[in-house]
């Protein structure tokens, strides 16, 4: 991670619910994607509620696309 990135997962604490290492490979995949948004959203965007509720909904249709992953039929 990058010192841009680094600083922003230390300043928005929601960004730890997007980290991605300690899951398998395939559920790595997914995950990934969501945290690149996230961290493009706290970069790019002011610190204010409506960026909050959108890495809000951000990790709620991530947790669903994991979900969505290991779903059995």
């Amino acid at each position: 991670m990058d010192d841009v990135k680094a600083a922003a997962a230390a300043t928005e604490p929601i960004l730890q619910f997007f980290e991605y290492a300690h899951l398998p490979p395939e559920l790595q995949d997914v995950s990934r994607q969501f945290r690149i948004v996230a961290l493009g959203l706290v970069e790019e965007l002011p610190r204010n509620p409506e960026r909050t509720v959108a890495l809000r909904k951000l990790l709620e249709a991530k947790d669903a696309a994991v979900r969505a992953r290991i779903y059995k039929p």
